[in-house]
């Protein structure tokens, strides 16, 4: 178990084999998850744009004044404004091919200078020799700004919707992708699991299975829904970041830049320690669901041999390693984190630092420092989110490798190419030289071979690990023998098709297992066909009606987890009725009368009567007494048949089953 765990959380971080069989489910949505590209790439270019448009609305509008202006002609086809025999046309509101026709014309601004406002040439620095403007001819100009603040408003606000409705539907159609995808699979692995023979179950913890169709499928659900696409958005939003700042100003994004092979060297370290934390704490984890598996399944012996503070100091050592390994975890976290922070912020100190002073002697305007440094708080964040996905892949691939394990695991009862479809069933059982082993060297059974006839009542005795619940599973099909041969009415069982085979097999064990349900369920186990009246009638026929008909909702009876809430009489009767309830050709009894009360067995021994007559019936029991009418007794010993005959002709053996009765029945 300690190997399957620690294995649970090893892998690779990327394995192309792997993500090929991972991208097959989802190819049947690739439209949803084109679409929710699509989004996404929408999506990283309106966050691109919200800074773009606020560093258009500081430097074009809110300093409108600094931005230069010709000095045209009032004939001039251009809109402007008209003051003192010229008309002022911003160059911002000029198409290219315009300005390449005006390149000779005055280029003006305006500077302001204690209170006033003055025109002036766009290369002076001081307004000696410009043009005075009054409040009103001020506004005129400022009239335009305005103007570009509200259509920039309108377009800022029309852009955060546009996120918001983008953001909604990718968000929506990723996980509604990712969670088909993931039930799908799921679908596959519990029906593959089911496909799967009994021998896989034998070598396979429940625990271990359980774990790969819940906890590994989910994780699976992270990549689909968190990395599979947003890994795009991460990169384009890093890399348009990148081409914007180059394009406003190469040398202070290169300054900015220079904090770049330190982030990747801190998120590089950070990967590393937060990997072996991660995996020591799946380890540890793991050993606390187990131990709270194990011990709260096994309460009632824990409670009764006193164990409880023994268990209690047990669970307490290894929830205190879950703690510790949680707290390095955290204070990696603690670390990384702050650091990152403090980078950032090294960041925009640098940006002010070169760009301030560039501010101030006009070699670059305000909007676009305020833009580098929106940029460069939004440039962190898809790098931590990229060092976040590193840990869902590497999990992912962990995952899709155990899952694919199941799903290439072949352990199965295969069907002939060819089956053979009975009809008319007699119930003729005949084993023929059986050799059978759960491995290739140990045999269970060896040169096994009888028959049983039509109708006939056939008890299999002997001790345990003789056998005898080997030839059940090898009538049933859970295991195929390696030599020999299994008839049912003169054909082999292997050309028969294995499900309905176990259609015509009824069985009955010692330790039932009854359904999460209400009694009808239990013994209907879902047929819809039916009916009320059948399910009474099949009850009342093996005497479990007496039991039912007490409980307060009768059939509607809630029945708990492997029906804890019923006697093991009552457990008993309900497999009888469930079994009736199809009719099966033959009847499987193991151990059906042990540990019940007597007057509990008075009404199984009945029901028995009535369940075999008519079928052919094979009845395991220790017992001897419950046999004693058996038409024909088997003795086993150490897989193979030592005597058979009836009860009468092997006690005048006086063989092993004579010495059986004897220990049984002294007198």
């Amino acid at each position: 178990m300690e190997k399957d765990l620690h294995d649970e959380i090893m892998g690779k971080a990327y394995d192309s084999r792997l993500m090929k069989r991972l991208l097959k489910y989802a190819r049947p949505y690739w439209k949803h998850l084109l679409l929710a590209l699509i989004l996404l790439v929408s999506l990283t270019g309106l966050e691109l744009l919200n800074p773009y448009i606020l560093k258009v609305a500081i430097d074009d509008y809110l300093n409108g004044n600094e931005k230069p202006m010709y000095e045209l002609s009032l004939d001039s086809p251009y809109d402007g404004v008209d003051l003192g025999g010229y008309k002022y046309v911003k160059a911002r509101d000029l198409e290219d091919e315009d300005i390449d026709k005006l390149s000779q014309a005055p280029l003006k601004r305006i500077m302001k200078e204690e209170g006033a406002y003055y025109i002036v040439d766009y290369e002076a620095e001081g307004v000696d020799g410009g043009f005075l403007l009054s409040q009103n001819d001020y506004e005129r100009f400022r009239k335009q700004d305005i103007s570009g603040i509200n259509r920039l408003s309108i377009f800022y606000l029309l852009v955060i919707l546009l996120t918001f409705l983008f953001n909604y539907f990718q968000v929506l159609i990723l996980n509604y992708t990712a969670q088909k995808i993931i039930f799908n699979m799921r679908e596959e692995i519990f029906n593959h699991v089911k496909s799967l023979a009994v021998s896989y179950f034998d070598k396979n913890p429940i625990g271990r299975l359980v774990t790969r169709v819940t906890n590994d499928t989910e994780t699976l659900n992270e990549m689909y829904s968190n990395v599979l696409v947003t890994l795009v958005k991460d990169v384009l939003m890093l890399l348009g970041i990148m081409a914007i700042m180059l394009r406003l100003n190469y040398k202070l994004a290169l300054a900015s830049f220079a904090l770049l092979p330190l982030i990747i060297f801190s998120a590089y370290r950070f990967r590393n320690s937060v990997r072996k934390v991660y995996r020591l704490g799946r380890i540890q984890l793991a050993k606390i669901n187990a131990s709270l598996n194990e011990n709260i399944t096994g309460m009632r012996t824990i409670q009764i041999f006193n164990k409880e503070k023994k268990l209690a100091r047990d669970f307490d050592e290894i929830n205190n390693d879950y703690l510790q390994t949680s707290l390095k975890e955290v204070s990696i976290y603690a670390n990384f984190r702050p650091f990152v922070e403090v980078i950032r912020y090294l960041g925009i100190t640098i940006i002010i630092y070169f760009g301030g002073g560039k501010v101030i002697s006009n070699q670059i305007e305000f909007g676009v420092l305020y833009l580098f440094i929106d940029y460069i708080q939004k440039f962190f964040a898809p790098i931590l989110d990229l060092t976040e996905k590193y840990n869902i892949l590497q999990s992912s691939m962990a995952s899709s490798e155990r899952i694919f394990g199941i799903l290439d695991d072949k352990t199965m009862i295969e069907n002939s190419e060819d089956t053979v479809d009975l009809k008319g069933i007699k119930g003729k059982i005949e084993f023929k030289n059986v050799w059978f082993a759960y491995d290739d060297e140990n045999w269970v059974l060896k040169d096994v071979s009888f028959t049983i006839n039509p109708g006939e009542t056939v008890a299999l005795v002997g001790a345990t690990g003789a056998g005898k619940s080997s030839i059940i599973n090898l009538i049933t099909r859970f295991y195929d023998i390696q030599k020999g041969e299994i008839l049912l009415d003169g054909v082999n069982i292997k050309d028969i098709d294995k499900f309905k085979l176990r259609r015509l097999i009824g069985v009955v064990l010692q330790d039932v297992f009854l359904f999460t349900g209400t009694i009808r369920d239990n013994i209907t186990l879902n047929n819809k066909s039916m009916s009320q009246k059948e399910v009474e009638e099949v009850a009342s026929y093996v005497n479990a009606n007496y039991f039912i008909d007490r409980l307060p909702k009768k059939y509607d009876e809630p029945v708990m987890e492997r029906g804890s809430t019923l006697s093991s009489g009552e457990r008993q009767l309900l497999s009888f009725a469930r079994t009736l309830a199809y009719d099966p050709r033959i009847l499987i009894l193991d151990e059906a009368t042990s540990n019940i009360d007597t007057e509990t067995e008075l009404l199984i021994q009945d029901a028995l009567g009535k369940l075999i007559k008519g079928r052919t019936s094979i009845v395991i029991a220790h017992r001897l007494s419950t046999i004693q009418h058996a038409d024909k007794i088997i003795v086993l010993s150490k897989g193979v048949i030592k005597e058979m005959g009836n009860h009468q002709e092997l006690l005048e053996m006086e063989g092993i089953y004579y010495d059986l009765y004897k220990l049984q029945y002294g007198d």
